[in-house]
């Protein structure tokens, strides 16, 4: 009865065979295959040379598959990217943390720096991928940087060397790296003698679209486009206007500004290193304060009122007042329908006041060594930013002497005489006339500052 018959055999089970096993047969498998042959009857010659073919192309064909089953590991465990933590696009910065690690500015890096790892913010002024490393041009105001991103085990992946090269140019990033010394010193950056070996490198901010205008043409030399030969591109005014934020990024305007705050500094501490009081006058007025200059007038709620011409008023009653020696630094708006170089609606004016004891001298005594302190200020405390400016815009060094000179009137029309303008004595002094005296100061003083004393009363 079937319920009688005993179970049928339970397959054995099999381990499915590697691809090493699947394609090289045994020494086993080969006199298996000769014994295939009839009993009694020997292979002849060319079935064994075949056989033995056969079993030698087997082998090459384990072996093959072996070294590309390690081929396709090796690649599989270099496709992690080790260094994954170490670069990428920073989070939105909501203060939820404060490390403390101190940030070092480019500008004060030395040679003593050299082996340390730093940290600090940039721009990204360049990014240049090239072979499986990057170049990267870093920038912070006026000084810049190079760094490179270079594959290095459990350090820096070409997955990451890769990522730094596309960069976005005028990304901001943070960047932590070792200060080494370059093959030879980089021309194209501030900081020539280091530059940055990257170990870790993020984006805090990056451009959305595309760059109004190239960073190396609105910062290229005005001379470079006077040449014939001349291919570059030119950032016109109202272009740089239009895009004023990234304009002030150059390091021309930069310097601008700097110069700009420190002349009022400097104005600032001489003054008040001479008892000046600092006054602050409103700038809206019922009235105009100043006659030979139009104003503005603008809606104040149910009347109107006008933006002050100076603070000139305010000045002398501060004197007026017993303040004996005032100064202001401040707007000054006039309504001057003029295109010159002299008349501006706009400006930050630098005014003082102050008691006069017995001669109009002690005033110029004081302008003098006032003007004297900012031209030395700027001198010895703001090469670098000059420098910067004259690349741009060439000029001579601004001249000066310890001791100003001073030349009465008479003395000024003598020398206007030598260069061939003969004016009446009591006549003033015209635009292009005042330029040719200052010329011919110049080059007979050696200066280019000076004071012309004693005009003809009115």
């Amino acid at each position: 009865m079937a319920d009688n018959a005993p179970p049928a055999a339970k397959p054995e089970e099999t381990t499915p065979a590697t691809s090493a096993e699947a394609t090289a047969p045994t020494a086993e498998a080969t006199a298996e295959s000769a014994s295939t042959q009839p009993e009694g009857k020997t292979p002849s010659k060319n079935e064994l040379k075949r056989l033995a073919k056969q079993a030698e192309k087997d082998k090459k064909a384990a072996e093959k598959a072996a070294k590309q089953a390690e081929l396709k590991a090796t690649q599989a465990a270099a496709d992690v990217d080790f260094a994954a933590q170490n670069y990428g696009v920073l989070p939105l910065n909501q203060s939820q943390e404060r490390t403390g690690r101190e940030r070092v500015q480019i500008a004060n890096l030395t040679e003593a720096d050299i082996g340390k790892t730093v940290l600090f913010r940039a721009r990204v002024q360049t990014s240049r991928p090239q072979s499986k490393m990057a170049f990267l041009h870093l920038r912070q105001r006026l000084d810049s940087i190079q760094a490179l991103v270079l594959p290095e085990a459990e350090l820096v992946s070409k997955q990451m060397a890769k990522w730094a090269g596309a960069i976005v140019d005028e990304s901001i990033v943070l960047v932590e790296g070792v200060c080494q010394t370059p093959v030879e010193p980089i021309k194209s950056t501030t900081v020539s003698n280091i530059e940055i070996l990257v170990r870790k490198i993020h984006v805090i901010a990056t451009v959305d679209g595309r760059l109004p205008f190239s960073f190396d043409d609105a910062s290229r030399p005005e001379e470079l486009y006077e040449k014939e030969d001349a291919q570059f591109n030119k950032v016109l005014l109202d272009t740089r206007l239009n895009n004023r934020v990234f304009d002030l990024r150059t390091p021309t305007n930069q310097a601008i500004f700097t110069i700009q705050a420190a002349v009022t500094r400097l104005f600032r501490e001489y003054l008040e290193s001479q008892g000046f009081t600092d006054i602050h006058s409103p700038k809206l007025q019922g009235a105009a304060t100043e006659s030979g200059a139009s104003v503005f007038k603008v809606s104040y709620f149910k009347g109107e009122a006008f933006l002050a011409q100076s603070p000139q008023l305010a000045k002398q009653m501060a004197i007026a007042a017993d303040f004996e020696r005032v100064y202001e630094i401040g707007p000054v708006f006039r309504a001057e329908n003029s295109f010159t170089h002299r008349h501006m609606t706009e400006f930050t004016g630098l005014d003082l006041e102050m008691v006069i004891e017995e001669h109009y001298h002690e005033v110029v005594d004081v302008l003098d060594s006032m003007l004297l302190n900012i031209f030395r200020g700027l001198q010895t405390q703001y090469a670098k930013e000059i420098e910067t400016v004259s690349k741009q815009f060439p000029c001579e060094p601004f001249k000066f002497l310890d001791k100003t000179l001073r030349l009465g009137w008479k003395e000024g029309l003598a020398i206007l005489k030598e260069g061939g303008v003969d004016l009446p004595e009591f006549e003033d002094l015209s635009t292009e006339n005042e330029k040719l005296l200052g010329k011919l100061v110049r080059e007979k003083y050696g200066t280019d500052y000076y004071i012309l004393d004693k005009f003809p009363s009115a």
